[in-house]
């Protein structure tokens, strides 16, 4: 009857026990743990009330069962060598078989609720973190690698059930039937429950010690975990890069090391809690060595019943399960809080980017888009734009030109509200855009990156994302627009070809062509051209221009291009430096001009 086994060695449940107990004190006792259980608890347990009534009520009958079972040892030891009454033998053994059949029953009730309400949970949580996450703006992307996101969203949810299921469990049914079972034995035995007892205060001295490496090695395994999901990454969307410049033992290096840190560190946990054997045995040897001394002379010179004895022994020995689950679940509660303060340091971080109080949405009007004395810089001390002041006439196409850094994509970002000016306004038609409802805003543009990005399903479907309401005639029309109907109808599904994991299995081309109609299907107010023809060749840019003179009539266009044969029929064009404007007129104007525009007009001529 006693456990065996390399994971199971037997401890005295008292030594376990108070050893379990004392270091959930002393867990409970960091405010910050205690608020972060008290936290999990009170925004998931409210919840899910009447799931977790059910399961602690099935844990209170298992516990009950389980010290009724020690307790009936004491009946069937003496009537089979004492009293040997059949009847009441009978008795016995329909009130062994019913403690057992209510013991299952409650065992798969708890077992039941607790999966469907963590599983709840899991889907709750997770759920929050994507939306925490979609709530923030771009500078948010940048300061945080999706390697880290993706860890977040799929390890701490699951370690907010852990957490949850631990607490529950451990101080519902786990110390319920410890005291259940710890009262048979006193009530029994109380000289032999004193022997036990003694080893305590020395168990929990040498294993607290052992846990305090615990929290800091299982955030140092986190981040190893981030690291291989972060190379994988760079692994499946880099892979043309690494082939191409023959990276794959610089990757593998990488991926082999992330690997190992979190073997490694794996190990040292392992290490740390298969420390605490070799302490609790020898202290073990000695706990049972003094209950069989105790209870031989008991029996033999006290005059004490079998049954008694037998029935401590059986509650001794049920008493171990719990014991050492409390006495482990002070590691697992570290281990997962990692997750659950991970999961909370990401629900409280400030959105970057959030409406305004009283937000209210941007009233119809021609289009005209105005930077007021505007100033913006990504990093402190190095701004992009200073005091700047541009109009863009409503209902008219205007292209920004100029070098690299001169601030062209910022000002795009800006008017879509990806960040907000350090100082100055953004106004369209007059009204400030940093006191509009996001959604009214962006319900007004229509965007098309040099990032071409397309998601994963068919063509149809992406270029139906500009707009979900819009007919199988209205997309194929969008894409004539843009010159893409005539690839897309020759590839074996159609517009029903999957594109692939960001439009792997298109060309570049084709995946901008996709791109330029999905925003010609939004056909928004305001369109915003960030080098969107840059993956054509010259024949399909030539038909994208006679697309884009119909799609902007009358729809205020801002055109970002490098190719300047991009520009030509813009009704102004912009010349950008430094964040400044330098220039500004016509492509006819400005190439008499004899300034920046005609320089980069000559350098694109050059052979």
């Amino acid at each position: 009857m006693v456990p065996s086994g390399r994971n199971s060695l037997y401890k005295p449940p008292f030594v376990v026990a108070v050893s379990g107990i004392s270091r959930l004190f002393r867990f409970f006792r960091s405010s910050e743990n205690l608020h972060l259980v008290v936290r999990l608890l009170r925004e998931s347990f409210r919840k899910h009330m009447f799931g977790y009534t059910i399961a602690i009520l099935a844990m209170l009958v298992v516990a009950g069962m389980t010290a009724a079972s020690a307790w009936i040892m004491r009946d069937i030891t003496n009537e089979f060598m004492i009293s040997r009454d059949v009847k009441r033998i009978y008795l016995i053994a329909g009130a062994v078989a019913a403690i057992f059949i209510i013991k299952g029953v409650a065992s798969f009730v708890q077992a039941y609720f607790l999966s469907r309400v963590g599983n709840s949970i899991i889907a709750e949580r997770q759920r929050k973190i994507y939306d925490r996450i979609l709530a923030q703006g771009i500078e948010f992307y940048h300061s945080t690698s999706s390697s880290d996101l993706i860890t977040r969203m799929t390890n701490n949810a699951q370690a907010a059930r852990r957490v949850l299921d631990l607490v529950v469990t451990s101080f519902v049914r786990d110390l319920v039937s410890l005291i259940g079972l710890l009262l048979v034995m006193f009530i029994q035995q109380p000289a032999l429950s004193l022997v036990s007892f003694i080893i305590g205060p020395a168990a929990i001295y040498f294993v607290n010690r052992i846990l305090k490496r615990i929290r800091k090695i299982t955030e140092m395994e986190f981040r190893s975990i981030g690291q291989i999901v972060q190379v994988m990454q760079e692994t499946t969307i880099g892979v043309r890069v690494v082939k191409s410049f023959n990276l794959e033992d610089s990757m593998r290096k990488r991926m082999h090391k992330a690997v190992s840190d979190v073997e490694s560190r794996a190990n040292s946990i392992a290490t740390l809690e298969a420390g605490t054997s070799p302490i609790m045995e020898t202290l073990a040897g000695l706990a049972i060595a003094g209950v069989i001394l105790v209870s031989g002379v008991l029996v033999v010179q006290g005059g004490q019943t079998p049954g008694s004895i037998m029935a401590f022994i059986t509650a001794l020995l049920l008493a171990y399960e719990p014991a050492k689950r409390l006495a482990r679940v002070r590691i697992s509660l570290e281990t997962g809080m990692v997750g659950v303060r991970m999961m909370f340091q990401l629900a409280d971080r400030p959105l970057t980017l959030a409406e305004k109080p009283g937000a209210k949405p941007l009233l119809p009007g021609p289009g005209e888009i105005r930077f007021d004395d505007v100033s913006f810089a990504y990093q402190d001390g190095q701004p992009v734009l200073e005091h700047f002041d541009l109009t863009f006439a409503a209902g008219k196409m205007t292209a920004l030109v100029g070098p690299s850094g001169s601030g062209k994509s910022t000002m795009l970002n800006l008017i879509m509200r990806m960040y907000d000016p350090d100082s100055g306004k953004v106004l369209f038609d007059g009204q400030d855009i940093a006191h509009a409802t996001l959604a009214s805003l962006r319900q007004k543009i229509a965007y098309v990156s040099q990032d071409t990005f397309l998601f994963a399903g068919t063509v149809m479907h992406n270029i139906r994302l500009g707009r979900q309401d819009a007919s199988d005639e209205d997309v194929i029309a969008a894409a004539k627009a843009a010159n893409a109907h005539n690839f897309i109808v020759a590839m074996a599904e159609g517009y029903d070809t999957e594109v692939g994991e960001n439009g792997a299995r298109l060309s570049g081309g084709q995946r901008q062509r996709i791109s330029i109609a999905r925003a010609m299907l939004r056909n928004a107010e305001i369109l915003l051209l960030d080098e969107a023809t840059s993956a054509l060749d010259a024949e399909s840019e030539a038909l994208f221009r006679d697309a884009l003179q119909q799609l902007t009539a009358g729809r205020t266009t801002i055109v970002i291009a490098h190719r300047l044969s991009t520009v030509h029929q813009a009704d102004t064009i912009v010349v950008l430096e430094a964040g400044k404007v330098v220039e500004s007129g016509s492509h006819r104007m400005l190439l008499n001009q004899g300034g920046l525009y005609q320089k980069l007009y000559e350098y694109q001529l050059m052979p």
